[in-house]
């Protein structure tokens, strides 16, 4: 993972030289594992920011709370680690203005992500310094996986894989949403922790599934992204699973959604969900290099058109180390396909206040088409209780 990291590192540093970037900023959890290796538990929430700065012809420097600058150090290939304190002359303002100097010629954040507390300082503190955005040039290197990305997001399929088994073997009459949720985190837990060992950088890495789990039973299958409640399962009940928030492995995010019905399934939610899965699937079979992701978005549409349904939901994003990076499987996305592209695609109806179909996976793009990264059945699954 750290050699990995440093090349990446070393590639930005070449493309920022070309294009007559000096210095940039990153605060993004995301994009400081991506070239960093490392990532944190406490963080800007508590007001404690971690930032590297990466200068095109400098070693790169990262800095960090002194409570966690053990672990960081541990964690990371970067050797310049500047430690502040939460009180005193040492804050964190000031060694990152030590890094910056007394007067750059501009500086690159990462626009949509910086926090409030950063930007608020450097605008304080450099004014009319010009602050511009690197997002697009790091964006350009995550667009294509290497071949070391992608079987980590394979190993963090087969966690997803045993957590979507958990929640299908947790259903049943009488048993509760919440339920399913503890059953998932501890499948994928113990899934993770197998790919795992204790020594070097690996023992940072906990396999703990975390986030909340989404998940809507009956009615309130409409209801997107509705968290587990206390609510028991009825029989003909559908219940939807997505696992965006919590099917990661060493901070590689895929997404993964399944429906199931409580014993047997209505005919009005067969018709939604048998549309969700041939949408997701017409999608699928048009993913190809060559191809726009817009067109792919549309061979999903179609079928929703034919079948009488409308929907709002891009039909898929890509990923990475972060939920959603791009491009996007939508109207007016004109990127062209390539292998190594990674995908989350999703087939997607509500019906408000009736129900709902919904599947998603995470995919590659390959020379030939689409290889799945998460997998179990595509069809009409009941509960097995």
């Amino acid at each position: 993972m750290l050699n990995e990291a440093k090349a990446r590192c070393v590639a930005l540093q070449a493309m920022m030289a070309a294009r007559g970037i000096d210095r940039a900023v990153f605060t993004d959890e995301s994009s400081i594992a991506y070239l960093a290796g490392f990532w944190g538990y406490l963080g800007i929430e508590f007001g404690r920011p971690t930032m590297l700065i990466v200068g095109a012809q400098d070693a790169p420097v990262i800095v960090t709370p002194l409570m966690e600058s053990e672990m960081v150090g541990a964690m990371t290939w970067v050797e310049d680690l500047r430690v502040w304190e939460d009180f005193g002359p040492r804050g964190w303002g000031r060694v990152l203005s030590e890094v910056l100097g007394e007067s750059p010629g501009a500086i690159w954040i990462e626009r949509n992500t910086v926090p409030a507390l950063v930007r608020n300082f450097l605008d304080d503190t450099y004014p009319g310094v010009a602050l511009r955005d690197i997002s697009p040039v790091l964006g350009e290197m995550r667009v294509i996986k290497s071949p070391f990305e992608i079987g980590v997001m394979k190993q963090a399929g087969q966690i997803a894989g045993a957590m979507m088994q958990a929640a299908h073997d947790s259903l049943g009459e009488g048993a509760t949403e919440y339920e399913s949720a503890l059953a998932v985190i501890e499948a994928g837990s113990r899934k993770a922790a197998g790919f795992l060992t204790d020594k070097g950088w690996d023992r940072f890495v906990s396999p703990m599934i975390h986030n909340l789990q989404i998940v809507q039973s009956g009615r309130d299958t409409a209801m997107v992204h509705r968290r587990a409640s206390v609510r028991a399962y009825r029989r003909r009940d559908p219940v939807y699973f997505c696992f965006c928030n919590m099917a990661q492995f060493k901070q590689y995010k895929l997404g993964f959604d399944r429906m199931f019905h409580i014993g047997e399934v209505d005919a009005r939610d067969r018709e939604v969900q048998e549309a969700a899965i041939d949408a997701q699937q017409a999608a699928i079979a048009a993913i190809r290099p060559g191809v726009l992701a817009e067109d792919v978005a549309e061979a999903a549409n179609e079928v929703y058109r034919e079948r009488g349904f409308k929907t709002g939901y891009r039909t898929g994003r890509s990923i990475g180390v972060a939920y959603l990076e791009a491009p996007e499987l939508k109207a007016g996305d004109k990127t062209v396909l390539q292998p190594g592209m990674t995908f989350a695609v999703d087939g997607g109806i509500s019906v408000d206040g009736e129900t709902a179909g919904r599947i998603g996976d995470s995919i590659v793009v390959t020379p030939q088409g689409a290889e799945y990264i998460t997998d179990y059945p595509r069809t009409i699954l009941l509960s097995k209780g």
